[in-house]
């Protein structure tokens, strides 16, 4: 039934969406910080993302692979930012991750198996980070006003959604532009189209197909393991071997994108940019460098020079560099983010450049 249901409602919005959706009168700064003010609206809803980009990675990032190049169904019941819930729905069953205060819990249905995960400050996006509430706010929480303009209205949700494009100003940047139609009332984000480039199909797109604005019940949201579930310890996303090798220090700025802090986040990975325009670097020990490098080298466009090799993925870029610093110093260093080749290029020269320990 859920599978039927989703079906139907997938159908909706071609329909609904060429109806006329009556626009309002906020500016398109107004726009953004009613949607940065969102984030304690409740409600219950179906969305559906739908990725257009092919990644080639590991066994290890095949999950986010999948959601950003195929579609993801989600069922939503929100309550505030420490207390919802994400079903995502397959052909097969559904998987829950339910949030607190102080982690996640993850339920299979199928394996009766719970992982409880912890909040890190750096994760790999998981399914609940596509729900167009979620995303837009965070894609939203950097943009400048010079960034920002009205676009025509839509209607999203059986909702007169409100129209505000998002245009990064870096020149390093490789999306084009972001989409973001808004709950007039709520400043609940309904729909988010992410574009790089060129190409006609958006790098994602994600949308509620149906949605509630009342507030769930606390039982819905709330999870404790049943007797007899299989109860682990999720840590994926906080044991990571970055690598101790030798390296240069990572500057204050590669390709005129400023560097910033995290708490908890490890020295090894600096963070460049702000806003849709982002830049990580990272060392990698040389077994994983190796694998990757070879990934990277097979696929096609890929440009492999003396700096390493780098590919596009839709706005997303990836590059694995070896450098030789001038002071005798190397490494291996991943560069990944949501900039272009040549500002991949450039932040590799950089990291060349810079003095080692």
């Amino acid at each position: 039934m859920v599978a039927l249901g989703l079906a139907v409602l997938v159908a909706l919005p071609a329909l609904v969406e060429a109806l006329p959706a009556r626009d309002g009168g906020a500016s398109a700064a107004d726009l953004r910080d009613r949607v940065l003010a969102s984030e304690d609206v409740a409600f219950s809803g179906y969305a559906i993302s739908t990725g257009g980009l092919t990644l080639p990675v590991s066994d290890a990032l095949t999950g986010v692979a999948d959601l950003l190049s195929d579609q993801t169904s989600l069922r939503a019941w929100y309550r505030g930012a420490d207390d919802w819930r994400v079903d995502v729905v397959t052909a097969t069953g559904e998987t829950g991750t339910h949030r607190d205060a102080t982690g996640t819990w993850t339920w299979d249905y199928a394996d009766q198996a719970a992982s409880r995960g912890t909040l890190p400050p750096l994760a790999l996006p998981t399914a609940p980070d596509l729900l167009p509430s979620a995303l837009g706010r965070r894609l939203l929480s950097e943009a400048a006003d010079d960034e920002l303009s009205r676009t025509a209205p839509a209607r999203v949700a059986g909702v007169d959604a409100l129209g505000l494009r998002y245009t990064p100003a870096d020149a390093a940047a490789s999306v084009s532009e972001v989409d973001v139609w808004v709950d007039p009332g709520t400043g609940l984000p309904l729909r988010v189209v992410v574009r790089g480039g060129d190409t006609a199909t958006p790098a994602l797109d994600t949308r509620f197909l149906d949605l509630s604005l009342t507030t769930p019940d606390a039982s819905t949201t709330d999870f404790v393991p049943p007797p007899g579930a299989d109860v682990r310890s999720d840590q994926e996303l906080t044991d990571v071997d970055l690598g101790r090798q030798e390296r240069a220090d990572l500057p204050g700025t590669l390709a005129d994108l400023g560097r910033r802090t995290f708490d908890g986040v490890p020295e090894q990975v600096g963070v460049y940019g702000s806003g849709i325009t982002v830049l990580a670097v990272s060392a990698l020990p040389g077994r994983a460098a190796a694998g990757l490098r070879d990934q990277l080298a097979a696929t096609p466009g890929a440009v492999v020079d003396d700096l390493g090799v780098r590919i596009a993925a839709g706005p997303l870029a990836l590059m694995v560099a070896g450098t030789s610093t001038r002071d005798g110093g190397s490494g291996t260093y991943l560069l990944a983010g949501t900039v272009t080749l040549d500002a991949l290029a450039t932040a590799a020269r950089q990291i060349q450049e810079a003095p080692a320990r």
